[in-house]
C-alpha cells in the first residue's frame, strides 16, 4: 500500500471534482444534518480565496487512487505565524494512515514556510445530542494538538420560532434603544456603511472569548471587505445584514449577517453579530438579531433552519440565540499544534 501527498491544480477540472467528492462524502458521513456541500461553493473557494489567504491545496493518493483532501490557509496580513488546515479522507478509505499523511505532509510545509503553529477544529457530540464520532478528537491528540478552544453549535427551527415572544423581546429592546435607527440590505454592503462594517469586522476577534487559541484579531478596511464579497459572491453565497445606525453620529455601531449557500435555500448560517463597545447596553444586538432573521425569511420562505457557532463562555450572546429559540447541538473544538 502506497500513500503519496501531492498538490492539488486548482484548474484542473477532473481533480477538483474528485477533491469535490471526497469533502462531500466526509461532511455528509460526519455532518449529516448541515446542508450538503455546495459544488459551486467548494470549487469556487479553492479558485478565489479570500483576501489576506494563500492557501495550499493538496490530495493523497492511495496506491494511485485520490482518497483525501486538504487545504491549508496560509495569512499574508495577520497571524503570519499561523496556518490553519482542512483536512477530509473519504468514509471508505479510513483507518489506513491515509489522514497522518495529509497532516505529516502539511506540518512539513508550514515549518518550511516559517509558521510556528498550525490550527484545525474538529466536532464532537454533546450530551443528549446527535452521537458524532470521536475519530477527529482522536486524531487530533493523536498529532500532538492541544484543545485550545471549544465553541458550541445552536440550531434554531425557524418553523417553531414564538413569534410573540420574538416581538415582546424587540418591544422591551426597542425601549432602551431611542436614538438608534434601523438599516437593512441584502448582498454587496452600501458604501455607506462599508467603513463601520470594516470597523465591527473587525472587533470580532478582539470581543469573542479565545480561550488558548493564538489568532490574532483582522485587519480590516473598506477595500478588504469589498473583496471578500467579491469573492463571497463568487461562490454563489447570499448575505442578509441588519444594523442599527446611532442617529447622532450617522455611524451604524451595530450589525448582523445571515448567509445561505447557493444550492440549500431552507438553511442559513447565522454569522457575525457585534455591537459598538461605545454603544452596548441598549439591547442593539437583540435588535439586529431577530430583525434580520425576520429580513432573511421575507426574501428567503423556504429557509426553516439555522445554525450559529458561540464559544462556550460567550454568555450575552448565548442567552440572545436561546431567547429567540436556538438550542445546542454538539461542540466544535479548536486543536492547536506548537511547530
Amino acid at each position: 500500500m502506497e500513500i503519496r501527498v501531492v498538490p492539488l491544480d486548482v484548474t484542473d477540472d477532473a481533480a477538483v471534482e474528485r477533491s469535490y467528492e471526497i469533502v462531500a462524502a466526509s461532511d455528509a458521513t460526519d455532518m449529516p444534518d448541515l446542508p450538503p456541500l455546495c459544488r459551486q461553493g467548494f470549487i469556487a473557494g479553492l479558485r478565489h480565496p479570500m483576501p489576506g489567504n494563500q492557501p495550499w491545496h493538496g490530495q493523497a493518493l492511495l496506491d494511485g487512487m485520490t482518497v483525501g483532501h486538504i487545504s491549508v490557509e496560509l495569512p499574508t496580513i495577520e497571524n503570519t505565524d499561523n496556518a490553519g488546515f482542512e483536512l477530509r479522507v473519504h468514509p471508505n478509505h479510513r483507518r489506513q494512515g491515509v489522514g497522518r499523511a495529509l497532516y505529516e505532509h502539511a506540518r512539513r510545509l508550514v515549518l518550511a514556510r516559517g509558521r510556528k503553529r498550525i490550527v484545525g477544529s474538529v466536532v464532537a457530540g454533546l450530551p443528549g445530542g446527535p452521537a458524532w464520532s470521536e475519530a477527529g478528537s482522536t486524531f487530533a491528540a493523536a498529532m500532538g494538538a492541544k484543545a485550545v478552544l471549544t465553541e458550541v453549535r445552536r440550531r434554531l427551527d425557524v418553523t417553531a420560532v414564538d413569534q410573540p415572544a420574538l416581538d415582546r423581546v424587540l418591544a422591551e429592546a426597542r425601549r432602551k434603544a431611542e436614538g438608534y435607527s434601523l438599516v437593512q440590505w441584502a448582498g454587496m454592503t452600501p458604501d455607506a456603511y462599508l467603513d463601520d462594517v470594516a470597523y465591527l469586522d473587525g472587533r470580532l476577534l478582539q470581543d469573542a472569548p479565545m480561550g488558548d487559541l493564538e489568532w490574532e484579531p483582522s485587519k480590516v478596511d473598506a477595500n478588504r471587505i469589498q473583496a471578500a464579497e467579491q469573492v463571497l459572491a463568487l461562490r454563489g453565497i447570499r448575505h442578509y445584514h441588519s444594523g442599527m445606525r446611532h442617529d447622532a453620529s450617522g455611524r451604524l455601531v451595530a450589525w448582523s449577517l445571515l448567509n445561505f449557500a447557493a444550492t440549500s435555500p431552507w438553511h442559513a448560517y447565522q454569522q457575525i453579530t457585534i455591537v459598538d463597545p461605545a454603544h452596548r447596553g441598549h439591547r442593539l444586538g437583540a435588535i439586529v438579531k431577530i430583525e434580520n432573521l425576520r429580513y432573511a425569511l421575507d426574501a428567503e420562505p423556504e429557509l426553516s433552519v439555522v445554525d450559529t457557532w458561540n464559544a462556550a463562555a460567550n454568555d450575552h450572546m448565548i442567552s440572545i440565540n436561546e431567547a429567540m429559540g436556538f438550542r445546542p447541538v454538539d461542540n466544535w473544538t479548536n486543536w492547536q499544534q506548537a511547530l
